[in-house]
């Protein structure tokens, strides 16, 4: 708890002191509007939007993040067993899923676009690629790390293939599949906002976009504000469900 406090206290220390130096810097090579707004402007921009106008395009983000990572990742962590537990199919899909992972994915949107339209499953869609690999690396290296004289010790029980898997490989695993996920939660929200810049209409990506095309540049940097702080919110509850799951490290540690 003491710990938790001190880095809110110092998250607090240093976002004040980023505003003050983004205000005098402001203020004191007097920066045009429309090019750097003032910490002010941009705050009265972020409070308008929150009386109303960003919720629809905060859901539309949001729904299309989670759903683009609940999909992707659950691929992920399910591939990555087969592989890990089957050299044959690591042989054949390997090459196949680091190909498609080489593929710059704003590359690859116009095609989705064309195969599932604008709106939420082009987003999802192009989320669930984004998130795959990281998590896909993690559990296939967590699951073939796991210590060679334990599985000794299972097979000499005349432990099965599937206990193995259950009770030995994957909680060993597990710190690894959820440093996977929690870094694919904030390629998540980067995802989705991209694929709304090309192909939506509804999202904090599209407001990105049409402030822009207004000049309204305070408005764009209330919304990148905004961006992070759900990046650092999802970012958060990830690492709550991580110590909640694997509870062992805390106890552990």
């Amino acid at each position: 708890m003491k710990a938790t406090l001190q880095n809110i206290g110092l998250f607090l220390i240093s976002g004040t002191l980023l505003i003050l130096f983004w205000q005098f810097w402001v203020v004191w090579f007097e920066v045009p509007s429309y090019f750097l707004p003032s910490p002010e402007a941009t705050g009265e921009a972020l409070l308008y939007g929150l009386s109303g106008p960003y919720y629809p395009h905060i859901w539309a983000t949001l729904s299309a993040t989670l759903y683009g990572y609940v999909l992707g990742c659950g691929l992920a962590i399910v591939t990555g067993v087969i592989v890990a537990e089957t050299p044959l199919v690591e042989k054949i899909l390997t090459p196949y899923i680091v190909a498609l992972q080489a593929i710059p994915k704003v590359a690859l949107a116009p095609l989705i676009i064309v195969w599932f339209g604008y709106g939420l499953s082009s987003k999802v869609i192009m989320v669930a690629m984004i998130c795959f690999f990281p998590v896909f690396v993690n559990v296939v290296v967590g699951i073939k790390a796991t210590d060679a004289n334990l599985i000794s010790l299972f097979r000499a029980f005349s432990a099965s293939r599937w206990m193995m898997l259950w009770h030995l490989k994957l909680p060993g695993a597990a710190s690894m599949i959820f440093a996977g996920l929690q870094v694919s939660i904030v390629f998540a929200l980067i995802g989705t906002i991209v694929t709304e810049f090309v192909a939506s209409k509804l999202g904090l990506g599209v407001l990105i976009s049409s402030s822009m095309t207004n000049l309204n540049v305070a408005n764009m940097f209330a919304i990148i504000v905004l961006l992070a702080v759900l990046g650092i919110a999802l970012n958060e509850i990830m690492r709550v469900v991580h110590r909640r799951v694997v509870f062992w490290e805390s106890n552990r540690n």
